[in-house]
């Protein structure tokens, strides 16, 4: 699954914004969806651990292992579906392009099969969440809030 989004806003703002558990907190998931943050650790081998709260009062845990971190230009993780978090695998690359004061996400998973990307489609609805997130973390980024981002990135 890929899904790509232009963003108005400096790479920088951008990478901030998704690499700062206190504002991952404002945009990470689908419309709906809240989300809890227990674990941010950016390093290679480093673990974010969260809970997605549904619209319908489910709890989604969730465990990322970050791979590779190259600052401002790509996050590498994957979700290994461990018995205490979702059962789902997949791996993504997100890349950060800058376009000069704005940037161009593209968020890249990949799974074990295609039976495996159609299942978290089927089941989770994976291919819209992930619009949907880069949709909030658009309309996160245009708020006031980012603003004051923006200054503490400068």
């Amino acid at each position: 699954m890929v899904v790509t989004r232009v963003l108005v806003a400096p790479r920088e703002l951008v990478w901030a914004a998704w690499t700062d558990p206190k504002h991952i907190t404002h945009w990470w998931g689908p419309v709906g969806f809240s989300t809890t943050t227990s674990a941010y650790d950016l390093r290679a081998g480093g673990i974010w651990r969260f809970v997605m709260h549904g619209p319908d009062g489910r709890d989604y845990q969730n465990r990322i292992t970050f791979d590779e971190i190259v600052r401002p230009e790509r996050i590498v993780y994957h979700h290994d579906g461990a018995d205490d978090v979702e059962p789902v695998q997949f791996r993504t690359t997100v890349t950060f392009e800058d376009l000069g004061g704005k940037t161009r996400l593209t968020m890249r998973a990949l799974f074990p099969s295609a039976a495996a990307r159609d299942r978290v489609i089927k089941v989770y609805g994976a291919d819209e969440g992930m619009v949907q997130t880069l949709s909030r973390l658009a309309d996160y980024l245009a708020e006031p809030l980012a603003t004051s981002l923006a200054q503490r990135t400068d």
